[in-house]
């Protein structure tokens, strides 16, 4: 058994709450949205779910630290390290649009690293869980999971390409890396926000770019796509979160992709 099975069984808990809280949300006519100080959306529905999550985790690890994008760091990681980290509604936009492309985001990290990983898209009826050590399942809930693992694609000429948006891209100034990964692999689609990682994780796609992601957005992450077989690191090659940039692959292709964007046209 998982040294972390106990914490994987409370980070279902979180999901199942937050799915009903979100779910009840989630196209409603009376949805409050406002924008936050970085013009970036917020409705009633993130802030509600993250009051929740933080009031089971203030039941079941009152001891641990906690990190929500909405009400930030309280309380503050344990002397060890351990906090959890928690997007309420990963795809806010898609969400106040009535997009079905949207989850919530529940993440254990140990100092830097992040050792599980949740992520509960309930409009698709999906979810994708894993730790350390134990794999990487996907199904509807924790007792219809099954194992999944990434691609076996090596040539770029093969793979299918995501990516979030092209404005990050261009600010980095790496968009003719980026217009040459969309031209010289077999697909390339921008599913965007946690989506395409998920895919990834499940062998749909080979790779994931994106410039620019908090702590919130990626942690639940990693350890997914990595408990799958893949890597996702940061633009210089360093294990994510690192810098906030994410290059997700099947591994075949890692090496690749970072070399066609890990350096800026101006270099």
């Amino acid at each position: 058994m998982s040294r972390y099975a106990d914490d994987l069984a409370l980070a279902h808990l979180l999901a199942d709450r937050a799915d009903a809280v979100s779910s009840a949300r989630f196209r409603a006519l009376d949805l409050r949205v406002e924008a936050k100080p970085d013009l970036t959306p917020v409705s009633d529905a993130d802030t509600a779910v993250e009051r929740e999550i933080r009031a089971l985790l203030a039941e079941h690890r009152p001891d641990d630290g906690l990190l929500g994008e909405e009400y930030g760091e309280q309380p503050a990681a344990t002397p060890d390290g351990r906090r959890w980290v928690v997007d309420p509604i990963d795809g806010t936009k898609n969400f106040i649009r009535g997009v079905p492309i949207w989850a919530t985001l529940v993440a254990l990290l140990e100092g830097d690293t992040p050792v599980l990983g949740l992520v509960s898209a309930p409009a698709l009826g999906r979810r994708w869980w894993a730790a350390t050590g134990a794999g990487a399942y996907a199904g509807p809930d924790a007792a219809g999971g099954v194992p999944i693992r990434v691609s076996g694609v090596r040539d770029l000429a093969d793979a299918s390409f995501c990516y979030a948006s092209l404005d990050g891209w261009i600010a980095r100034g790496r968009l003719d890396g980026m217009l040459g990964l969309m031209r010289d692999t077999w697909r390339s689609r921008a599913y965007g926000d946690f989506y395409g990682y998920m895919l990834l994780a499940e062998g749909a796609l080979d790779a994931m770019v994106e410039p620019e992601l908090s702590l919130w957005d990626i942690a639940a992450l990693v350890p997914i796509v990595t408990e799958a077989g893949g890597l996702l690191t940061d633009l210089t090659g360093a294990n994510a979160p690192g810098d906030g940039s994410a290059v997700g692959s099947n591994g075949l292709l890692h090496a690749e992709v970072l070399a066609r964007l890990g350096r800026p046209a101006d270099d």
